[in-house]
């Protein structure tokens, strides 16, 4: 958890910066506007159809129409809200995080030297693979939003597998060797799902939500390239004490 805590301290400090704010608002626009079009098209019919579906309609059976009609528009809402969300990691992994990465490695970083194989079809590929699987795990998934409260979990820990698939991939790939970038994100899988996951809460936020790809891609940044920073530290130390004569 300190690292999760440093990693959210840290990206929160770098919004001092005006260029990302530049970063962070792109995505942001973008994801307004699509947001807008989704509900003026899509939020009623999604209404409609939830409200066909149990348990609205035995909650509508039991004479609480009113309640199964609330229940409906959250459920609705939260599939805009994800959708949106969808679009906006689309835009964040593939042209954002690289700009912002090279920016926060250079302020934050400079000593971290470049071991990866940063490849633009391969970030992009990688992307396109887990929005897919994304897609492919909501979608089964969906019946069981019919459930009370599962309707509320399963679209974060979907999200903050999306997140943690994604933004971690992206934020190791110019700076990590391919055995650096796999012993991190194998090492660090539970607290790249919790970063994940707090950036997936506040998804769900009002007018916050909108920022969460680019404050989660930011997050991730800073996650990785202090564990990968602390990585080499530690390696250096064992070379160091190996060549150490014995007393």
């Amino acid at each position: 958890m300190v690292e999760i805590i440093q990693a959210v301290q840290k990206s929160l400090a770098s919004l001092r910066y005006g260029r990302i704010w530049l970063y962070l608002l792109g995505p942001v626009l973008a994801t307004a506007f699509f947001m807008a079009g989704a509900s003026a098209l899509f939020l009623d019919q999604l209404i409609a159809l939830f409200l066909e579906q149990p348990p609205m309609t035995w909650i509508g059976e039991w004479g609480l129409r009113p309640l199964a009609s609330i229940f409906a528009l959250l459920a609705a809402w939260l599939v805009i809200l994800s959708a949106s969300y969808f679009v906006a990691m689309l835009l964040t992994s593939v042209f954002v995080l690289p700009l912002m990465l090279d920016y926060i490695a250079a302020k934050d970083y400079p000593a971290l030297a470049r071991q990866g194989e940063e490849s633009f079809v391969a970030s992009v590929w990688n992307s396109v693979l887990a929005l897919a699987l994304f897609v492919v795990g909501w979608t089964v998934s969906l019946p069981l939003w019919m459930i009370p409260g599962l309707g509320a979990i399963l679209p974060l820990l979907w999200i903050a597998w999306l997140n943690r698939r994604t933004f971690a991939y992206d934020a190791l790939s110019a700076h990590a060797s391919p055995g650096e970038a796999r012993a991190l994100r194998q090492k660090k899988s539970t607290p790249l799902f919790i970063l994940g996951l707090l950036m997936a809460a506040m998804a769900h936020l009002p007018i916050a939500g909108l920022l969460a790809p680019s404050l989660a891609a930011l997050a991730y940044i800073h996650f990785c390239l202090q564990a990968l920073r602390r990585l080499r530290e530690a390696q250096d130390a064992a070379v160091r004490g190996k060549r150490a004569p014995a007393i």
